[in-house]
């Protein structure tokens, strides 16, 4: 009678056991599909609690049977060694980061709207939607021509560089007011928004980079100036560093319906002058278009690493 109940408990004991060990196992296939499915739940998971969780959800007779030299450490690694000796868990700095996104503005298009539009938000004053811009007086290339191509330079380097881009159009055939444009680059939540143009003087002698952005005291968006006017002064120094083109000026005014509208850190690039015959030469050529591409490129580089 003894020898049977002797064997009955080594039975039950044996029975108990293994259901532990079962519980055990199910517990850290759960964890470890936790880990694979969901890193980041896997890793705020708290062992220690979740072993107390495990063996309090046991039966009471299981629970009073585990020794008292079964503490919690004891579970806790009794967890860890059911799971695979390689556990794919992606820690938070290992995550892919989001890429930081590029709005660009090629200025103009090919048939203008002479509606009008408020130059900046509550505004009363009005200008004219979108103009068909000024044009090459030796090549007669149009501006909006020569934006959208400085500005297909400029998405392909970016994009090589890591950054994610969107273009406020990508053909010339488009009706896209200054505002609208401006109001794009606010929807996506644009890290960076470049408005590239060209100049027109009556002086054809005139040439050279100039960058343009709103004033301190803007009644439109005054809390963007410090950031415009730093993006526009590393645009500015960089197309000209790399161009070796005239370096004229940042001018500030709250005349620019595309900057007054935008919530978003804004520059507007003037490329050179197209009034210009030299200039408007060099800017038609593929290699000095790539290096203005390039200048932005490395200004928009340097305006978050300095960050």
């Amino acid at each position: 009678m003894k020898k049977r109940r002797r064997n009955k408990q080594k039975s039950q004991r044996t029975g108990l056991w293994f259901m532990l060990w079962f519980s055990v196992l199910c517990f850290g296939f759960v964890y470890w599909n936790c880990a694979v499915e969901h890193p980041v739940i896997a890793e705020e998971m708290d062992m220690e609690e979740d072993s107390e969780l495990l063996v309090s959800s046991l039966p009471l007779e299981l629970q009073t049977a585990i020794p008292k030299k079964l503490d919690m450490e004891f579970i806790s690694e009794l967890l860890v060694s059911s799971l695979p000796l390689e556990l794919p868990v992606l820690l938070p700095e290992e995550l892919p980061e989001e890429k930081l996104l590029v709005v660009i503005d090629p200025g103009h298009q090919e048939k203008a709207d002479w509606g009008k539009e408020p130059v900046g938000p509550g505004a009363d004053a009005k200008k004219t939607k979108v103009s068909a811009g000024t044009k090459g007086v030796s090549t007669g290339i149009p501006e909006y021509e020569l934006a959208l191509a400085v500005s297909l330079y400029l998405k392909e380097e970016l994009l090589a560089r890591g950054y994610e881009v969107i273009m406020t159009r990508e053909t010339n055939d488009v009706n896209i007011s200054n505002l609208e444009r401006a109001l794009m680059a606010n929807e996506v939540q644009a890290d960076v928004f470049i408005r590239l143009h060209a100049d027109n003087a009556a002086n054809s002698k005139t040439n050279g980079v100039m960058t343009i952005c709103q004033t301190p005291d803007s009644p439109y968006n005054s809390e963007w100036y410090e950031e415009n006017r730093r993006l526009s002064e590393l645009v500015l120094e960089e197309v000209t560093g790399e161009t070796g083109a005239n370096k004229r000026r940042i001018w500030e005014t709250n005349t620019m319906t595309g900057i007054n509208w935008a919530e978003v850190p804004t520059t507007l690039l003037e490329m050179g002058f197209m009034s210009n015959p030299e200039e408007d030469e060099r800017m038609a050529t593929e290699e000095y278009r790539k290096k203005i591409a390039k200048g932005v490129a490395d200004a928009i580089d340097r305006y978050f690493g300095e960050d």
